[in-house]
């Protein structure tokens, strides 16, 4: 394994050496003279930089002043698409595809990527990308957006930037990041073809194409014929991809740079030109194992090994420069070593540079920095009727809408029928199809035409249908949006608002799809702010706030709206109005972000209640009902549950008296186990006398009355409370 790492030689000089040159690979490979001479020079060159630059990390690995030396070798030939498509076409990258990074940055004058790399191989905090978080391939003035070990889970997004990009055009939208005109490009490998987010790319892309609609979008899959260790079938690539309806199926072998520039500028005529979506299959070779630490004659045979070795791309270049020039073998060799020679000592030097040493450092980017926006113009409020939550939302978002038109609604079923539960309703036709459109029903192309979206400065407001379905696409969340700030170094963000109808009390309905109380997905991403209004009022104010924390700071916002409330009108008794939105105009007050929601106690309070969503709607009843028991509750509704807004919890506390945490979720992995633990651990100035909390069941919920047996009610509230009060008086006259 040590001597896998250590690896300095790839065994080109030797082939060289020893005159075993390829022959050609193809018959299609097109005219060679129809390339420059210089075109070849340059991208030998660049296939050579990329081929040096993972050698020197697996060496410098060796010695721990590189890490994660997993590279691009036999994946050269991805220079040719670098070379053909524009600076300007935002790139999704895989991590092999160094050599595209080094070729497009000759796009751009005074580009560095040798030492850029070097940097980022090695870690250090003077990496321009990730600030030394990660190897990564990526660059802000490059338009390559940062990816690490992507499994499959970039494609999503790149659908959603060529859907925006297309969205941009008819409506010659000018403030946009990508050009009207621009295509989107990503890179992957044959195994990851195989993964499900993968295949919803792929699905989302024919059907939009199949529907007519513009996606300028190039897949590139680097087939090397193998997975790590798990040989791809013969074949099974072009089988699954040449005859699917929508995609153009484009083949070529990027073993061959000049098929490789053939094929290149097919998939560019059909992608710029068409607006047609492209699957371009690369031929290419793996060489020196998956990554350094991969022992690869563990699992292929030696001959098999050497012959993938024998078709070296760096080869093939050389014998058409070497046919085309009339260069020797000392020509070559020169360029080899020189190049070398200079990937060597900018290594060298940049594993000297500084590394991160704080948490403090490691984490800043974690929060993106603020951006400076215009504020919208005021717009009128679109109803002057008391509203449930559900038709808040709606006004909500249509008020945005008029004052912003970068803001989209998308997701399923919140076109024409408004939302299942009716919280998009007349906003399409408003503001039109394209601004409000229906998805297919794929959770992961949702969030990651959201993210694509944002690339291009729009301000997505994707609906996920239900809690329950997010998990058929948290990484999105978790792997792409939340983590983009952090891996750039805050270069790149993804604002959006991702609206969520969830949490449990829906009647007549049960399951763990359509009335979930699990919210622990969103509480362990760095980055995520996670809202939960309990009343339209809430709503009105949570969701401006959260579509400013978008726009202005550039968030992954998730709006949890609870659909239990959706219609709710009442609080106490029928025609009370108390869960209502009254506010008929811009004047309804502001809810800022760390800060709870108080509902006060008629007299002196004795006890504080800390809670949110239902669990609000719930203490604010059952504070009715203890006050007739001379028991005086401050309920304290919590509204943004990641972060925890600790620190206003704490400042509105009820002095020397005991707290009752009444959480809807589940009792494991729930809020209410982090409340209790950041009191406890000292986060109120003076222990309070008796901390207790009530929470859900641990279980799924099940369909009709039976829901009521793991769920909580107004009357656990009273009665915990009640108890809560005897034991606190008791340990007091004690």
């Amino acid at each position: 394994m040590a001597g896998a790492i250590q690896q300095s030689s790839d065994g080109f000089l030797e082939r060289l050496r020893s005159g075993k040159i390829p022959d050609a690979l193809v018959s299609r490979s097109g005219d060679v003279h129809a390339i420059g001479d210089n075109d070849l020079i340059e991208l030998f060159e660049t296939q050579v930089t990329s081929r040096r630059l993972d050698l020197e990390s697996r060496r410098l690995a060796g010695s721990g002043q590189t890490f994660y030396s997993i590279g691009s070798s036999g994946h050269e030939g991805n220079a040719a698409i670098a070379r053909t498509f524009r600076r300007d076409d935002i790139a999704f990258l895989h991590y092999r595809s160094g050599a595209f990074l080094i070729e497009r940055a000759r796009k751009l004058a005074g580009s560095t990527p040798i030492w850029d790399m070097a940097l980022s191989f090695a870690a250090s905090s003077h990496d321009p990308v990730s600030g030394g978080r990660h190897k990564v391939l990526g660059s802000k003035d490059l338009l390559i957006p940062p990816q690490t070990s992507t499994i499959a889970s970039h494609l999503p997004k790149a659908v959603g930037a060529a859907f925006s990009i297309a969205m941009g055009r008819p409506s010659k939208r000018d403030n946009g990041i990508l050009p009207a005109d621009s295509v989107a490009i990503c890179s992957f490998g044959d195994a990851s073809s195989n993964h499900s987010t993968a295949q919803g790319a792929f699905n989302a892309a024919a059907w939009t194409a199949y529907r007519k609609l513009p996606l300028p979008l190039v897949f590139v899959c680097e087939d090397n014929g193998i997975g790590i260790s798990v040989p791809t079938p013969q074949s099974w690539v072009e089988a699954n991809f040449s005859h699917r309806p929508g995609l153009t199926y484009l083949a070529g072998d990027g073993r061959d740079i000049v098929d490789a520039l053939r094929v290149a500028r097919e998939a560019e005529m059909v992608a710029r030109e068409r607006r047609r979506p492209v699957f371009l299959h690369l031929r290419t070779v793996r060489l020196m194992g998956h990554a350094g630490s991969d022992v690869e004659a563990q699992y292929r045979a030696r001959d098999e090994i050497e012959r993938e070795a024998d078709q070296d791309p760096l080869l093939h270049t050389a014998r058409h420069i070497m046919q085309r020039q009339g260069a020797s073998l000392s020509d070559i060799e020169a360029i080899y070593g020189r190049i070398s020679a200079q990937v060597a000592a900018v290594m060298e030097e940049a594993a000297t540079r500084p590394r991160l040493d704080s948490a403090q450092e490691v984490m800043k980017p974690i929060v993106p920095p603020a951006k400076e926006t215009s504020p919208s113009a005021p717009t009128a409020w679109p109803t002057t009727k008391p509203v449930h939550m559900s038709r808040a939302i709606s006004a909500t978002l249509a008020e945005a809408m008029e004052a912003s038109p970068d803001i989209v609604v998308f997701g399923e079923d919140v076109g024409r029928k408004g939302g299942v539960y009716g919280a998009t309703t007349g906003l399409q036709k408003r503001f039109g199809p394209g601004r409000v459109f229906d998805t297919l029903l794929d959770e992961q192309t949702i969030l990651g035409l959201a993210i694509g979206m944002a690339h291009n400065g729009y301000i997505p407001i994707p609906e996920i249908q239900f809690l329950a379905y997010v998990h058929n696409a948290e990484d999105q969340i978790r792997g792409e949006a939340a983590s983009l700030s952090f891996f750039s170094d805050g270069q790149f963000t993804n604002p959006m608002v991702i609206r969520i109808a969830g949490l449990a009390y829906q009647k007549g309905f049960g399951g763990h799809f359509h009335n979930d109380n699990a919210i622990g997905v969103f509480r362990d991403i760095p980055g995520l702010i996670l809202a939960c209004p309990s009343n339209a009022s809430e709503a009105v104010g949570m969701l401006r706030e959260s579509i400013r924390l978008a726009r202005e700071e550039q968030r992954v916002v998730v709006f949890l709206e609870p659909i239990a409330l959706y219609g709710t009108k009442d609080l106490h008794e029928a025609g009370d109005g108390l869960m209502l939105s009254h506010e008929p105009s811009q004047n309804a007050p502001p809810v800022q972000f760390g800060k709870v929601g108080l509902f006060e106690a008629e007299s002196d309070p004795d006890l504080t209640i800390i809670t949110y969503g239902n669990g609000t709607v719930f203490a604010r009843q059952a504070q009715r009902e203890l006050a007739l028991k001379s028991i005086h509750a401050k309920v304290i509704d919590l509204r943004w549950l990641v972060p925890l807004p600790i620190d206003s919890v704490v400042e509105h506390l009820v002095p020397n008296a005991p707290i009752l945490i009444v959480d809807e979720c589940r009792e494991s992995g729930s809020l209410g186990e982090e409340i209790v633990a950041k009191l406890v651990e000292g986060a109120a100035p003076a222990a309070p006398p008796a901390i207790r909390r009530i929470s859900g069941d641990d279980s799924f919920i099940p369909l009709g009355p039976a829901a009521d047996r793991v769920l909580l009610h107004p009357e656990d509230i009273v009665s915990e409370a009640q108890a809560l009060m005897a034991t606190s008086t008791a340990e007091k006259r004690s």
